[in-house]
C-alpha cells in the first residue's frame, strides 16, 4: 500500500517537475524574463500578472494538455499535434524549432557566464561542459533524464528558497515598501501575465513523456494543476527577492548579478550560478530529448546513440551562434514573436478542439464498450 501510494504520489509530482525543470531556462533562472515581461507591470502587479494569470492559464492547458495525452495516447509532440491539428502538425514544429534555437541560445550565453562567474574561465569552457551533459542525458534515455531533471528540481528550490530568505533578511525594509497600500497596482497585468504564459506553454507537449503514468482523468487533471503550481513558484521567489531593487533592476543585462552585488554573499553567488548551471543542463536536455523523441517516433531502427550525439552538437552549435545577438535582444524580440504562435497554433486549438475531441472519445468508448 505504501508502494502504491509512493507510486501515485511519482505519478502526479514527476510531470511537473519536468515542467519546471525545462521551462526555467537561462532567462527565468537569471531573472531576464521578468524584467522584461513582468517588471514592467510594478511589483505588485507583476505578483499578479504572475500568480494568477500565469497560473490559470499554466492550469488550464497543463491539465488539458495532460489528459489529451493519455486518452489518446500520444506522449510524442508528433502524435500529439497530428491528433490535435491533423496535418496542421507541421506549423506546431515549426514554432517549436524556433524555439528550440531560441532557448539554446539563451542558456548557451547563461553557460558562458556561469563559467566566467563559477570558474574564472572562458565562456567557451562553460558552453561545452553544458553540451557534453546535455548530451549525456539525452544519449542515457528517458528513465535517465526524468531522475536528472527531477532530483534537481528539488536542489532547485531549496537553493530559491535560501536565497528568498537572504534577500528579505538583507532587504525587507525595500521589499516591503513595494507592497505598500499606497503604492498603485499598474494595469496591463493580466494581458502581461497571459503573454508570459503562452510562449512558456510551448514547451508542454515536449515534456509529455513524463505523463505516461496518468491512469485517470483525475490524475491527469490534478498533475496538471500540479505542473502549474511547481513551475511558477520559482519565479514568484525571484520576483520578491528582486522586489527590492524595483524600478533600477529593469536596465539590469543579468539582473540576479545586480542583488549579488547588494548581498555580498559570496558563496550563496556561487552555490546560486551552480544550480543555475545545472537548470540549463535541464532546459536544454528537455528541449532536445523532445526532438529527438519526434525523430524517434518515424526512424526508429539503428544508430540511435549516434544520431542524438550529432543531433545534440548541431542543436548547441546553432543555439552558440544565434546567442551573438544576446540575451537581451533575444527574449524581448525572439520570445515576444514566437508568444502568438503558440497561442493560434497550440493553446486555442487545445482549449477548443482538443476539449471536443476528448470528450467525443470517452462518449465513443462507453457505446462500444462490449458487455462483460
Amino acid at each position: 500500500m505504501k508502494e502504491n501510494r509512493r507510486g501515485r504520489l511519482k505519478r502526479l509530482i514527476l510531470p511537473g517537475l519536468i515542467f519546471q525543470s525545462v521551462v526555467i531556462s537561462g532567462g527565468y533562472g537569471t531573472g531576464a524574463e521578468l524584467t522584461e515581461h513582468v517588471f514592467p507591470y510594478g511589483v505588485k502587479g507583476g505578483l499578479l500578472a504572475i500568480g494568477v494569470s500565469t497560473f490559470l492559464i499554466w492550469t488550464l492547458v497543463c491539465a488539458i494538455s495532460f489528459e489529451f495525452a493519455r486518452v489518446f495516447k500520444t506522449f510524442d509532440y508528433r502524435s500529439f499535434f497530428q491528433k490535435l491539428l491533423g496535418r496542421g502538425w507541421v506549423l506546431y514544429e515549426g514554432c517549436y524549432l524556433v524555439m528550440l534555437l531560441l532557448v539554446l541560445a539563451v542558456i548557451s550565453a547563461t553557460a558562458g557566464e556561469s563559467a566566467i562567474v563559477l570558474f574564472g574561465a572562458s565562456r567557451w569552457w562553460g558552453v561545452a561542459v553544458m553540451g557534453g551533459c546535455i548530451a549525456a542525458l539525452v544519449l542515457k534515455g528517458t528513465a535517465a533524464v526524468e531522475r536528472f531533471l527531477s532530483y534537481w528540481s528539488y536542489v532547485l528550490y531549496a537553493v530559491y528558497t535560501l536565497f528568498l530568505v537572504m534577500c528579505f533578511r538583507a532587504f525587507h525594509g525595500a521589499i516591503a515598501a513595494q507592497f505598500d497600500p499606497m503604492v498603485q497596482i499598474q494595469s496591463g497585468w493580466a494581458l502581461g501575465g497571459a503573454k508570459y504564459a503562452f510562449y512558456n506553454l510551448g514547451i508542454i507537449p515536449a515534456v509529455l513523456f513524463a505523463t505516461r503514468g496518468a491512469k485517470s482523468r483525475k490524475e491527469a487533471v490534478l498533475s496538471g494543476s500540479l505542473a502549474a503550481a511547481i513551475g511558477v513558484a520559482p519565479a514568484i521567489f525571484l520576483l520578491v527577492a528582486m522586489a527590492g531593487f524595483y524600478p533600477d533592476i529593469m536596465d539590469a543585462a543579468v539582473p540576479i548579478n545586480t542583488v549579488f552585488q547588494a548581498l555580498h554573499m559570496p558563496w550563496l553567488e556561487y552555490l546560486f550560478q551552480l544550480v543555475l548551471f545545472g537548470t540549463l543542463v535541464e532546459t536544454g536536455t528537455g528541449y532536445i530529448k523532445a526532438l529527438s523523441d519526434r525523430i524517434e517516433s518515424t526512424k526508429g531502427g539503428g544508430a540511435i546513440a549516434r544520431r542524438r550525439v550529432m543531433l545534440t552538437g548541431g542543436c548547441i552549435l546553432t543555439g552558440v551562434l544565434v546567442s551573438g545577438f544576446g540575451l537581451t535582444s533575444l527574449i524581448r524580440q525572439g520570445y515576444g514573436t514566437i508568444t502568438w504562435g503558440f497561442l493560434l497554433i497550440y493553446v486555442l486549438p487545445i482549449t477548443t478542439a482538443g476539449v471536443y475531441k476528448i470528450i467525443r472519445e470517452k462518449r465513443a468508448i462507453r457505446v462500444y464498450m462490449p458487455p462483460k
